[in-house]
């Protein structure tokens, strides 16, 4: 059979088990439920080994092939932590946690990657060893890098790791994927400008912070647009912009600034940084005031390795009978620590016309399952074919 008509046949299942995650979300580390969900599906499949608490809360799942004159074993990789937003799509299969929503697709992927492990037990079709593995935190708890850190990838001597994501734009089923650099590093940064507080009614008498950080927000701009090579990409994004006081006649001591760098070149991203520092703390001085600058490294640039995208490539064509090129994306996503450890490739998948991620009317589309699922499934027996 097919390996795409036996999803077809499993997707009232794989539906089930995605509509349950979706009811049930966890956040960041915190997905006992959805793990030991996970963990029950495993063993039920007969997986040869199921292990649970890698990475604190990941699961890994083993499954052998017929044979293993290849003596290779590669990983594929589904996240499954939710988002803490508020849902609002009305399905009636709805969060039942509040404040919590699956809002970019984990229980999909998750789903997905059941329903690919139950068709590669029962089938064992290739030669050498998968390990489908189950992560928690991605949505930025770096909990791939917690998985590595905690040795899952040398413990099953993985060879080579492949992800997905469901991309809402994309018309259903169908994929997209580069190689080199495809995700951007997520960096965060804090600002606190101190100046010197006091009457609004005297602001001559003061060393307006307000002010002051209102033209650092303004000169961070010209990082990008006049510092960094055009050819090159990065963003910086103030987010948050906080005073010490919330009085209408005072002029705040100290303002708090946060938000978010992405680059997608180590180069650029130690030249931001720089700059930052440099634009400032020299433009607090200008006005009299201080600027401290602190730098949070966050995901790092997620690369897809170019002999297993091509390879991803060739087996989304074999699926869906094409798969065009992504745009860069100036999102993260921790998949990058699995591929700074491992050759592999990571591949969009197309939700249809949803909402984006990250939105509370956004809704994994669950006619995308086969597509998914048989992406996952083709990639092992096409990787690791039967003697």
């Amino acid at each position: 059979m097919p390996v795409k008509n036996r999803f077809a046949e499993l997707l009232p299942d794989i539906t089930a088990w995605r509509r349950d995650l979706h009811q049930h979300p966890e956040i960041l580390f915190e997905v006992h439920r959805t793990a030991a969900f996970v963990a029950e599906k495993l063993r039920a499949f007969g997986c040869d080994e199921v292990v649970e608490g890698i990475g604190r809360t990941g699961v890994v799942g083993v499954i052998h092939g017929r044979s293993n004159a290849s003596g290779r074993t590669i990983g594929l990789r589904a996240d499954m932590d939710a988002l803490p937003i508020h849902e609002e799509t009305g399905v009636d299969y709805a969060s039942k946690t509040p404040g919590a929503m699956h809002a970019c697709g984990h229980d999909g992927h998750t789903a997905m990657l059941l329903g690919a492990a139950q068709y590669l037990a029962e089938t064992r079709n290739f030669d050498g060893t998968v390990v489908v593995i189950f992560q928690p935190a991605e949505e930025g708890g770096g909990g791939g890098k917690e998985m590595v850190d905690d040795g899952m990838l040398d413990r099953w001597n993985v060879e080579e790791v492949y992800g997905m994501h469901n991309w809402p734009g994309i018309a259903p089923g169908e994929f997209q994927i580069r190689p080199g650099p495809f995700f951007a590093a997520a960096d965060h940064f804090e600002i606190k400008v101190t100046g010197q507080g006091g009457h609004a009614a005297k602001p001559h008498e003061t060393i307006d912070t307000t002010l002051v950080a209102s033209h650092i927000v303004v000169a961070l701009q010209s990082i990008v647009s006049r510092n960094v090579d055009p050819v090159h990409q990065a963003v910086i994004s103030v987010t948050s912009f906080e005073t010490s006081s919330h009085a209408y006649n005072v002029i705040p001591q100290t303002v708090h600034m946060r938000g978010t760098v992405r680059t997608l070149d180590a180069a650029v991203q130690d030249q931001v940084e720089a700059r930052m520092d440099a634009v400032a703390q020299s433009t607090a001085a200008a006005f009299g005031a201080t600027a401290e600058v602190e730098h949070r490294r966050g995901y790092p640039v997620m690369v897809n390795s170019d002999v297993q995208t091509e390879f991803a490539a060739e087996v989304a064509r074999k699926v869906a009978g094409d798969c065009s090129e992504a745009p860069l994306i100036m999102g993260g996503e921790d998949f990058a620590y699995l591929l700074n450890a491992r050759p592999g490739a990571y591949i969009l998948v197309g939700n249809g016309d949803s909402a984006a991620v990250h939105h509370p009317e956004y809704n994994f589309n669950d006619d995308i399952i086969p597509a998914g699922c048989s992406w996952w499934a083709e990639i092992v027996e096409s990787r690791l074919p039967a003697a």
